[in-house]
């Protein structure tokens, strides 16, 4: 059943008015809050873009990039070797997204993102601020709104970037669940996760990388008892056309090469870039690297390699090591290599920084503190924030006759009161509060044919989404006193 099936009744030809409401302090009406809501349920049409051509608009411009590059005297950016399109039997040409879904899947994936020190508004709230920055219906392609065409003439940069970040993560999960369908998909923030192993900048203790490409996220592809497949994923977007986003795709190719996991140049990876025009349809452009690695393998019964174990930071020298040539052995390039003897490590931390963006999402700082290492932020959800900003998991709920608990969080909509709540299947939250990641994992697999789930949920009075994570998103107009 497609994840807006039990709200697509609800709703017919209304449409959606997802951003901020600078426009509307300028005279213009106020949508009801509760409108607005019932817009995030609405299905809509997304453009999807992945062809042959679309690989030579890519080459080109990386062409185009690297003789710019040379005149300039720059390094050569070294880049995924061969894109190719994505099968239209694994990513439609045209998909069906609600806005909502977009925007669970956005706040999960900043959950963990450091972008200040506060650990509740700023960091996975923020995807709220985009309630009311989309439009579309069943019946059509979704575009900008009114309010988010106003939003992209100040915050072109940020608009862009994070809701490409919504658009590509929903689509690569949608597309790796089809290609793998009897596994689960995670999806991890790139740059947590490697700080576990690696100095990324130069606030990290260790070996700098000094290498500024990295892919947003890897795709964790698994299964219990069985060695995962990791893929890493570059995303991001633009208020421009198809040629920025023929640029950006270039670039995302040489952010996805920075991290090779098992054989050189055998690593797949996906690459997406979003067109958000002020004036025509979203689209989403997106390519592949295939490739025979990226497989975890080894041993996944050995004591050191249990996902309940504690990490602490790895020292792991940079670079890519590519293959000897006869009796040479070539430089290393910069760059992130997963070898052979990190496997059963990056499982672990793969794992455990999925489980942190949950607890994370939650609002549990204690919980989500326990499974990071302390390059990896640790002591980000145990020290004093800054007040009024902080998220405390204190908060349970019913929904969809689901029983979780969360963190919840009062704002104003077009100037009425609204409650948001994120959270976790109760049962699932106990056994990730206690570090049981193992236990966590072997029950969400065996549940996931029952979720996701995206409705609006009468009782509760507003939009809800639910993952195949046990995660929750909901948001509702607060109950007048």
């Amino acid at each position: 059943m497609p994840a807006y099936a039990l709200c697509a009744p609800l709703l017919q030809h209304v449409a959606c008015d997802v951003g901020l409401t600078r426009g509307s302090r300028r005279g213009n009406r106020l949508k009801p809050a509760a409108d607005v809501l019932k817009d995030l349920v609405q299905p809509s049409n997304i453009s999807i873009h992945s062809s042959s051509a679309l690989v030579g608009s890519v080459d080109d411009a990386a062409a185009e990039d690297d003789k710019a590059r040379e005149q300039k005297e720059l390094d050569q950016l070294r880049r995924k070797p061969e894109l190719r399109p994505i099968p239209a039997k694994e990513l439609d040409r045209t998909v069906q997204l609600t806005p909502w879904d977009v925007l669970h899947i956005l706040g999960q994936g900043i959950a963990l993102s450091r972008r200040g020190a506060s650990r509740g508004l700023a960091e996975h709230w923020g995807s709220l601020k985009y309630s009311q920055a989309l439009a579309g219906s069943i019946n059509s392609f979704m575009t900008l709104s009114a309010e988010g065409r106003e939003t992209a003439d100040y915050y072109k940069a940020i608009q862009s970037g994070e809701l490409g970040t919504g658009f590509a993560l929903t689509l690569a999960r949608q597309l790796l669940s089809r290609r793998y369908p009897d596994h689960s998909v995670s999806i991890v923030p790139a740059d947590t996760a490697l700080r576990a192993g690696w100095a990324l900048t130069s606030r990290d203790a260790g070996h700098r990388s000094g290498y500024r490409y990295r892919p947003q996220f890897f795709a964790e592809i698994w299964k219990p008892g069985e060695a995962p497949r990791v893929l890493p994923i570059a995303c991001k977007g633009n208020h421009s056309n198809a040629a920025a986003s023929h640029i950006q795709l270039a670039s995302a190719s040489a952010h996805v090469e920075a991290v090779h996991i098992g054989p050189w140049n055998e690593t797949p990876a996906l690459v997406f870039s979003t067109e958000l025009p002020t004036e025509g349809v979203l689209t989403v452009h997106a390519l592949q690297a295939q490739g025979t690695g990226g497989r975890l393998t080894g041993s996944m019964d050995a004591p050191d390699t249990c996902l309940d174990h504690r990490l602490e930071d790895a020292n792991n020298f940079p670079g890519i090591q590519p293959p000897a040539e006869g009796e040479r052995k070539p430089e290393s390039q910069l760059g992130f290599h997963v070898q052979p003897e990190h496997y059963a490590w990056f499982r672990q931390v793969l794992a455990r920084t999925a489980a942190a963006g949950l607890t994370a999402f939650a609002g549990d700082g204690a919980a989500t503190a326990q499974y990071l290492t302390k390059r990896q932020g640790q002591r980000h959800f145990t020290d004093p924030t800054h007040a009024a900003t902080d998220s405390v998991q204190d908060a349970n709920q019913r929904l969809l006759d689901i029983d979780f608990v969360g963190t919840d969080h009062v704002f104003r909509l077009n100037r009425t009161r609204v409650e948001a709540f994120s959270g976790v299947a109760n049962d699932l939250f106990r056994h990730l509060a206690k570090g049981r990641v193992e236990q966590y994992r072997t029950e969400i697999h065996a549940q996931r044919k029952s979720w996701p789930l995206l409705a609006w949920d009468s009782e509760w009075d507003g939009p809800v989404s639910v993952h195949q994570d046990g995660s929750v998103l909901a948001m509702r107009v607060l109950p007048q006193a």
